[in-house]
């Protein structure tokens, strides 16, 4: 019948249709063919043919989000949210989904089908012949209502530019009184009066001045790379001059902007993301946060990981990211170290070990059921939650995206705070509202349903000079917001004064309202929902049997209960076995000086290593100490995320065995596990030395394993150097830098999302390109190279002054001389029985390796070294 987009089959499956036959678009696109409104070399089979594929790898991506493999498993899953549907109807045509907000019954969808017919089948000739502008996902005239407009943007631009507040007026009245177009839930809303709930207005000099309340807003999570140095600088500037905090997004942030400019000014992220992909999360860049923030999901696009296309991963942003310049980064959908709340309680017990001055956010997608998500993470304890809602913009969502995903902010945000007061939970977590606030009163409306903290995005973007072209992911914004165009970014004309006039005017119209509900501060308001009620004058025929009782339940818990941010959570860190470690360390971290360290290490002490290594990258950066200046000896069965940011100059030596998440974003630090001496009749090549998801993101640094790790072994490693005796299911997932090597059995899907970096794997069964996923990788034989392996042995052959094998060079050559160093360094690290089976026999052995290249890291090298090439002969010229 109708069905057209990806979403109307999406809906149709999810409620059980086996089939769908979508005559109506096959029709028109056999019309437009015939018209010759389609290239003439493509017939109309091969336009449907076109049309089915597209609609099949829409639906892919949707299943995808959902973490659903087949159409069987998703049809009829009812994996949906309704929102303005009214109970009744749901209850009849689409039981068991989810509703908050009631709304229309079969009589209006009835109205509203008749209605239609009679535009397309009508007497009136003109609306027969004319179809609607549509404007769904971009603005058209006369087309769909969208809140940011030319008029909208232009009284914002021309408000922060010249500092008037005649044209933030404007712009807010644009917004706040289009409750006629009905663009989004709160516009439904009516914030009464102080009279209605007994309260007086007090003069606006009682409450609460603007410089404090602004101190409650962060900018939205956008990348480095996503966005362009001057504009991601620009919104850094602003809010740290306010007291604010912007966010680094999941890119990472490049070093020289931790320390302060000449003139004051810090360009210093004060929220550093954390999320699946792990781009430069090092530990420098985690000692230099506020806050650190875990993003489970993003509101636009939940169930997706961030994308940044290759043309926009120039040199500086690869350097940044620790990624290869013109190859794409997609994040992995969900964090691999986060498969259930006891994962999570583990990753913010990590984060804290590194920075423990930083409180831990996480941020999770408005949607129904979120409370009780956002009370598990409160318990895991987190020290702030963000909820996230659909209305919130990103260059990088796809159209399948844009529209019927996520949930409206204000669905979220009630239930979470309604589910923590109910469970005495509200106090110990400060609560951010992101996803489509412009003004003040979206502002109100946040702090009246629960919100301690406002986040922006777009609006702080569009003060920055941001014209809303939609042309973020191609890398031709035309005002150098969206771009890494060195010619393009040279028209920013954002500064960071006009980032900080447009939040100075949202906390004005914040204490405007603020003073004519009674309110002297933002925590009396927090939670305040007794003042939220709908509108009463809705002159729209379909908007009479909305219910937002639910949304405007306050549950009553007496005055012993918080319903604001009041108290801070206990990470229990002071005990920890780092403690003594770094007391012990001292002359390392006073004068850089040799300390051995020798420790007993059992299940309970997780991870190790990681607060040390968080106090050597805060005094040292990056570079950290000289090589093996900090050498750790432990004995027993490490916890999980066993040296996880270990930095360099640490060397973490376990004799034992650890769990999971081992060297998890390593940054530098050199790990060496092997079993114990004392453990009879093990036999290490055949036996599990480390847990799932080893070097989850790692940066730099090596590791040795005398045994087999788990699944995921190097998912995101963007560069460390590895040796192992085997590996579970998904290794070497998604990793883009960095050398592994195999010396034993893979499991299945090896290499899935591999765009850069190269392992090595001993392939004596033969079956190897079996378990081996081939969609971005090519296996290739270790070929014998004499000269430099000559050369290996007079001079990279003394391991004792080379021990660390270099991988900055062509990563398309020398494997040989790359490989067997690597192999003995291992021998040499573990005394493993297996690396010395191998280099005894190494010309039976060479020719069983063999070597898995990404197609894309194989084709940037070389574009590399030809421009590197074409540089050179320029120089000699």
């Amino acid at each position: 019948g109708e069905v057209r987009e990806v979403h109307h089959f999406a809906a149709l499956a999810g409620y059980g249709a086996e089939a769908i036959n979508p005559y109506l678009a096959f029709e028109t696109l056999a019309a437009m063919q015939a018209e010759g409104k389609l290239p003439p070399e493509v017939d109309e089979k091969e336009v449907v043919l076109r049309y089915i594929k597209a609609v099949g790898k829409g639906l892919l991506k949707v299943m995808s989000k959902m973490g659903i493999s087949t159409y069987q498993s998703y049809c009829g899953a009812q994996i949906f949210d309704a929102v303005g549907l009214s109970k009744k109807f749901v209850d009849r045509f689409f039981f068991g989904t989810a509703t908050t907000i009631e709304g229309v019954s079969l009589k209006e969808i009835a109205n509203e089908t008749r209605r239609r017919h009679r535009w397309a089948f009508g007497g009136k000739m003109s609306m027969r012949r004319s179809l609607e502008a549509g404007g769904e996902y971009a603005l058209r005239a006369r087309g769909e209502a969208h809140a940011w407009n030319a008029k909208s943007v232009s009284n914002l631009q021309h408000a922060v530019r010249s500092n008037s507040l005649d044209h933030y007026r404007a712009f807010a009245e644009t917004i706040n009184d289009r409750s006629g177009a009905l663009l989004n839930i709160r516009s439904l809303f009516r914030i009464k009066d102080a009279a209605e709930m007994g309260r007086e207005p007090v003069d606006i000099s009682q409450v609460e001045p603007a410089k404090e309340i602004v101190k409650r807003f962060a900018t939205g999570a956008m990348s480095y790379g996503s966005i362009s140095r001057e504009a991601h600088t620009n919104m850094a500037i602003a809010m740290n001059r306010l007291g604010g905090k912007s966010n680094t997004g999941e890119g990472g942030e490049e070093p020289d902007r931790f320390v302060v400019m000449k003139n004051g000014n810090s360009q210093r992220s004060a929220i550093k993301q954390v999320a699946s992909g792990r781009f430069g999360v090092t530990a420098q860049y985690l000692v230099n946060a506020d806050m650190i923030q875990i993003k489970m999901a993003q509101g636009a696009k939940p169930g997706e990981g961030g994308q940044l296309p290759g043309h926009k991963v120039d040199a500086v942003i690869a350097k940044v990211r620790h990624s290869t310049q013109g190859v794409g980064l997609i994040s992995p959908p969900p964090h691999h170290d986060i498969y259930s709340i006891e994962d999570l309680a583990q990753l913010i017990f990590d984060l804290k070990n590194v920075n423990p001055k930083a409180d831990i956010s996480v941020k999770l997608v408005s949607e129904v059921g979120v409370g009780t998500v956002a009370a598990g993470v409160t318990k895991a304890r987190a020290d702030h939650i963000t909820i996230s809602g659909f209305d919130g913009g990103t260059g990088a969502s796809p159209l399948t995206s844009i529209k019927n995903a996520g949930s409206p902010w204000e669905i979220g945000l009630s239930e979470t705070h309604q589910t923590l007061v109910l469970n005495r939970l509200r106090s110990r977590v400060a609560l951010q509202v992101d996803g489509g606030l412009r003004t003040g009163r979206d502002v109100v409306i946040g702090a009246l349903l629960g919100a301690d903290e406002f986040g922006f995005a777009t609006a702080p973007l569009i003060a920055s000079g941001c014209i809303m072209m939609r042309k973020c992911h191609l890398n031709t914004c035309p005002v150098g917001v969206a771009t890494q165009d060195p010619v393009l970014r040279r028209r920013f004309t954002g500064k960071p004064e006009h980032v900080i006039n447009y939040f100075f005017f949202v906390a004005e119209e914040v204490r405007e309202i603020m003073a004519s509900l009674g309110f002297t501060s933002i925590d009396q308001m927090v939670g305040q929902i007794g003042f939220l009620d709908q509108k009463k004058a809705i002159h729209h025929w379909k908007a009479q049997g909305l219910d937002f009782s639910k949304l405007f339940f306050k549950p009553e818990m007496g005055p012993d209960v918080g319903i604001f941010h009041s108290e801070p959570q206990n990470h229990h860190l002071n005990d920890i076995l780092d403690r003594k470690l770094i007391r012990e360390a001292a002359p390392a971290l006073a004068e850089k000086g040799a300390v051995q360290i020798e420790s007993k290490i059992n299940n309970t002490d997780r991870t190790a290593g990681t607060m040390l290594s968080g106090h050597i990258a805060a005094k040292f950066g990056h570079e950290g100490l000289p090589e093996d200046t900090i050498h750790i000896k432990f004995t027993g069965t490490a916890g999980q995320s066993f040296g996880a940011w270990a930095t360099h100059g640490v060397t973490l030596e376990l004799e034992g065995e650890a769990n999971d998440y081992v060297g998890k974003g390593l940054s530098g630090g050199r790990l060496i596990v092997y079993p114990s001496s004392k453990a009879s009749g093990i036999v290490a090549e055949n036996s599990i030395i480390a847990g799932n998801t080893v070097l989850y993101g790692a940066i730099e640094g090596e590791c040795y394993f005398r045994g087999i790790a788990g699944e995921r072994f190097a998912v995101r490693n963007s560069g460390a150097i590895a040796v192992v005796e085997g590996v579970g299911d998904h290794g070497c997932e998604y990793m883009t830098g960095g050398v592994v090597a195999v010396l034993g059995p893979t499991g299945r899907n090896f290499a899935a999302g591999m765009s850069g970096g190269i392992a090595y794997v001993l392939d004596e069964s033969g079956d190897f390109a079996a378990r081996c996923n081939l969609s971005m990788v090519e296996l290739e034989p270790v070929p014998e190279e004499d000269d430099l392996m000559e050369q290996f042995h007079h001079q990279a052959g003394d391991i004792a002054h080379h021990g660390r094998v270099d991988i900055s060079t062509d990563m398309t050559r020398h494997d040989e001389e790359r490989l067997r160093q690597l192999i003995t360094n291992h021998f040499r690290y573990t005394n493993s029985s297996r690396a010395k089976t191998i280099l005894d026999d190494w010309e039976n052995f060479r020719p069983k390796f063999v070597k898995v290249m990404p197609v894309e890291y194989r084709r940037a090298l070389r574009e590399i070294e030809q421009a590197a090439q074409s540089r050179n002969v320029k120089h000699v010229n």
